[in-house]
């Protein structure tokens, strides 16, 4: 019985110190750092990467003419089956901070379906997300996304290095 006392109380000792050693995790499964940061993160933000006004404007313009683009074939295409509402909600990218290297960029959408109960008249929401990622190619720069994409039509303008639009990449997300 002592032996058994003595063993717990090593176990407990040995969690709790094992435990001070763990780094502390974010919402997003990633490590989060221990006290202030002494270096910069590799990725950002392409908004925060690009600082010239003709890349600033290629980006916002790039982003409009998605969501313009979007729209108008939805109708016809993404919005026929159960969601005839699905919105573009937004298209990010993060960058690699000092090469201008895309990691991801994603394209963000949700829709909605409500049913009403006639027996109780409450409203029945299935609401859901999709993000799509666009089918890049590692290495390619922002610059060349941003030129590649820079007409009026980026949807269906195919994508550097490869024979792929951002529309073949939504044909398998949505």
């Amino acid at each position: 019985m002592r032996i058994r006392s003595c063993f717990l109380a090593l176990v407990s000792v040995l969690a709790v110190g094992v435990s001070s050693f763990a780094q502390p995790v974010n919402g997003h499964g990633e490590p989060e750092p221990v006290g202030p940061l002494t270096y910069d993160p590799p990725f950002v933000d392409v908004s925060a990467y690009l600082t010239e006004e003709d890349d600033i404007n290629a980006w916002y313009t790039l982003v409009y003419n998605l969501k313009q683009n979007f729209d108008y074939i939805c109708g016809d295409t993404f919005c026929e089956g159960e969601y005839t509402n699905i919105e573009s909600l937004r298209y990010r990218c993060s960058v690699e901070r000092t090469t201008g290297i895309i990691g991801t960029c994603v394209w963000v959408f949700a829709a909605s379906n409500e049913e009403i109960s006639p027996w109780t008249g409450k409203i029945i929401a299935d609401v859901p997300a999709w993000q799509c990622r666009s089918p890049l190619v590692w290495g390619t720069s922002i610059h060349d996304l941003l030129s590649a994409l820079s007409g009026t039509s980026p949807l269906y303008a195919e994508l550097p290095g490869t024979d792929q639009s951002l529309y073949d990449g939504l044909a398998t997300c949505l």
